[in-house]
This record gives C-alpha cells, structure tokens and sequence, in this order.
C-alpha cells in the first residue's frame, strides 16, 4: 500500500471556458516521495466537475466541489479517505448557495469549511451567496451552512468584472479572520471569525483591473500574497493581526509585457520556510519563481519555468516539500517538478502523470 497519495480532480462535464472535457471524476495515484514518480491506481466516478480538491488536516477526509454551469448552487462531496487501501468512501453532500463553487479551505482549527462561490448571471438569481460557512462532523460530514454572505457591486473590467466573482478564502494564521479575494471587486475582503460566525471587518482595494484570484498566508511572517488573474501580477501585502488589516507593499509583473494579454494568472503556492513563491500562468504556460525578503515581506521575481503542458490551473507540493505537482488542464496530464529548497529552482521530471482535464491537484500521507 503507498504511504502518498496524490488525488485529481478532473472535468467530466462541458463548460463552454474549458477547451477540454476529458476527465473521469477524481483519479488518484500512488505517489513515491523519494523519486517523484506517479502511479495511477483507480479513479471516484459519479461526482459532476469536481475542479477543486481539499483534504482536511487531519488527512481523513477529501472534500471535492462540482463546478456546473447554469446550477443556481454548487455542491461539495464528503470522501473519508481509507487509510488501509486509500480509497474514497463517499460520506455526503452540501448545496454552496450560490453559483460556480470556486475554491473550499478549512478554517485553522479543522473544524469548519470555507467556501467561495465566483457567481455567474444576475446578482437577484437566488440564492446568490459569495461566502459560506460549513461545520464538519467528528467522521468528517458536511453539515449544513451555519453563516454565509453576499458581495455586491463591479469592477473595471466590464466583461470580467460586471458582477463580484469571489475565488479565494483562506482563514488568517491566528483564525480570528477569514480572508476573501474577489476578482470582480478587485478586493481582498477579512471577515472576523468566531466558531463559525462571520461578520464583515475590513477590506483592500486593488489596483482596477487587477482580478485577484487566490492568495497564500506566510508561514512565518505578517505577510500575505496574492496572484491576480487579470493583470498578470502579484501583490506583496503586509498584514496586521491586531488590527484586522491588509496594506498593499508591492506588485510585481510575473510575465513579459509581451505575453500579459493573453495570460491569466491561476494558482499561487508559497515554500513551507517562506523563502520562496510560486505562480501558474495559464497562456504563457508557466510556473513564476519569486524570492521573498524576510526583512521587508516583498516577493520579487527570479524566473519563469515552462509548467510542462497547456494551461496550468493549479499546483501543489507534496508532503515532503521536494516536488510540485502541476495540473496542466489542456493538456490530460500532471506534470511534476522537482524543487531545489535552496534556490527555488524547478526541474521537470519525465514520465507525467496522465489524465483527463486535471484541474486541480490534493495530496496526502497515510499514516503507517
């Protein structure tokens, strides 16, 4: 039985903004620590989208989102993850009271999970919910929302940014906030959090037309980072934790002039010692290396890496910290990286691991 386990999810319905539908629904994979090397083992059918992945902290539990066009609410599914054969247990599932379930994390003491909806059509189509609160049970269920809250208004881009479109939230270090981006807005939004309570505190403007899409906490420091899709930047942010407050420090361009119009920035990652920041670039099909200066928290770029396919939605270390995993939508494979700890550096291993439409990638280790 392997001791890591790297699961996919995979697009297995049509959505008119993916060029491809060739998943199967979440495929897993045997994943060997010491060479990188990927070994399919089965795949979970019978879920609708699943485009993002969350394994809870304690590694028992994979919660999967359906991203499904014209559905007035998304959907979460409940897997208990066997530790004996690694397979997915179906547990339940929860509406997300809103449209377009873009991205779920756990709040820091592993007892509720945060959902995001990016909403499509117009803002009175109900139930219209920007954010939701979900408390888990003791084996890891779903249990229904206990708080929620709407976004309104547009931003600059009239296409893009005619309605709020949340992407991202992620609970603060110390868990008293909840943070959220919404690319529509061009805003970072910090709710105060208490046993699953929210309320609206504070926020940052962005620079019009930024689209910030999904943002990372220092593991070390009072410093956040965000990728913004729209623009094809990252902002360096100093946060505050007594006040509840983010302060924009620096943007930095993470591709050639040349390149940004077509480039839309996607998922953000950040190096367990904090001395490293990693960004997809889905068109110029790269992955941005950034180097973070403890002293001040700004993240100034190094290079860009080929991401080894078409279209890299999303990426993920593995336990160990030694590789990267990133899903490269278009083109039906997960290709991995192996990372330099001390330079940052990313060098492409053969042999990818081979799916349908992998949009998002969740790894974990199985005790024993």
């Amino acid at each position: 039985m392997p001791k890591t386990l790297m699961f996919v999810g995979c697009c297995n319905r049509a959505l008119p903004y993916f060029a491809t539908t060739h998943g199967e629904g979440i495929a897993a994979f045997a994943f060997d620590e010491a060479t990188g090397g990927a070994s399919p083992l089965e795949t979970t059918a019978g879920i609708d989208n699943p485009t993002f992945l969350a394994v809870s902290p304690d590694g028992r539990t994979l919660y999967a989102t359906s991203e499904v066009l014209g559905w007035n609410e998304g959907v979460i599914t409940a897997y208990a993850i066997d530790s004996a054969s690694g397979r997915l247990e179906y547990l339940n599932k929860q509406p997300t009271r809103g449209s377009i379930v873009a991205q779920v994390s756990f709040d820091r003491a592993g007892r509720y999970l945060l959902a995001v909806n990016y909403g499509v059509g117009p803002t009175t189509q109900k139930p219209n919910r920007s954010l939701v609160v979900f408390p888990l049970s003791a084996d890891g269920e779903l249990r229904p929302a206990v708080a929620e809250a709407t976004h309104s208004g547009q931003g600059h881009d009239p296409i893009r940014q005619d309605r709020p479109h949340a992407h991202c939230v992620i609970a603060t270090p110390d868990n008293k906030y909840v943070v959220v981006s919404d690319l529509g807005l061009d805003q970072l939004v910090i709710y105060r959090f208490h046993d699953g309570g929210i309320a609206r505190h504070s926020d940052l403007a962005l620079p019009p037309g930024s689209g910030p899409r999904h943002f990372v906490f220092h593991p070390r420091l009072p410093y956040a980072y965000v990728g913004n899709e729209l623009n094809s930047t990252v902002a360096s942010l100093a946060f505050d934790p007594a006040e509840g407050r983010l302060a924009l420090l620096s943007i930095a361009a993470l591709v050639p002039d040349s390149a940004r119009s077509g480039n839309h920035c996607a998922e953000i990652k950040i190096s367990d010692d904090g001395r490293r920041l990693y960004v997809g670039n889905r068109g110029h099909d790269s992955l941005s290396r950034l180097a973070i200066d403890d002293r001040t928290g700004v993240a100034t770029l190094i290079g860009n890496t080929p991401s080894g396919g078409k279209t890299p939605r999303h990426f993920a270390f593995d336990p160990s910290g030694a590789y990267l995993a990133v899903a490269n939508q278009d083109s039906d494979c997960v290709t991995i990286f192996a990372v330099d700890r001390a330079s940052g550096d990313l060098k492409q291993l053969p042999n990818p691991a081979r799916t349908g439409t992998p949009t998002c990638v969740a790894f974990v280790r199985l005790p024993g």
